[in-house]
């Protein structure tokens, strides 16, 4: 129910004016809900690519691992020797205020350098290290994407609260408000100009009989 405002015309101005913010308040948020959906549909779209490419990473991987596992004896030793990642960068872009992770790998460090003993292994071996290592990669763009989807899932859900509390609640309280001043202030035109019109009969009148 609408507050029940004094009817006068400086409030009917402030009422409208609100009116009109409320209005292009919701235009706002429902343009940047708009864009938020339609960026974490594409991020959507990339995840389930990339996840693909993941699954089959992995599958190349491990037949890779057991290929090496088999050829050159098991590689526990030789995996001790590749260091912990800890190249890992973090930055972030913006999309209609919602900040977005950006990830990276530092790049001057050479992903395809070998950090075991050549003479002590095989080609097998190179090659489970390389397939694993395109794992990492993608598994740091997977991540990032993840992340991304549910920063924007979320950020979805508030301005689409926002966006219905101006619809279904302030912009109906506002409209109702703007309705009672006018219905309140024409009632007051029309008593006045009946009013009016009475005396105006009444000094006819009284001019008449004079």
């Amino acid at each position: 129910m609408a507050v029940q405002a004094v009817p006068t015309k400086g409030n009917l101005m402030n009422t409208k004016k609100s009116l009109a913010l409320a209005k292009n308040g919701y235009e706002l948020l429902d343009r940047k809900r708009n864009i938020l959906v339609r960026e974490m549909m594409t991020l959507i779209d990339h995840a389930n690519a990339i996840q693909e490419k993941i699954d089959s990473a992995y599958d190349e991987a491990y037949i890779a691992l057991q290929t090496a596992n088999i050829t050159n004896g098991f590689c526990e030793d030789i995996s001790n020797a590749v260091p912990i990642e800890d190249g890992l960068q973090l930055d972030s872009r913006s999309v209609m205020g919602v900040e977005i992770p950006i990830l990276t790998i530092d790049e001057s460090d050479n992903q395809n350098f070998m950090y075991y003993g050549a003479r002590t292994t095989n080609s097998a071996v190179d090659k489970a290290y390389l397939l694993f290592t395109k794992v990492k990669e993608l598994t740091v763009e997977l991540a990032e994407i993840e992340n991304s989807v549910y920063r924007l899932a979320d950020s979805i859900k508030k301005t689409q609260k926002r966006a219905n509390a101006l619809k279904n609640i302030m912009i109906p309280r506002f409209e109702e408000t703007v309705k009672f001043i006018t219905d309140a202030l024409d009632e007051k035109d029309r008593e006045e100009f009946s009013r009016l019109k009475v005396i105006k009969r009444k000094k006819l009148r009284d001019s008449a009989e004079t």
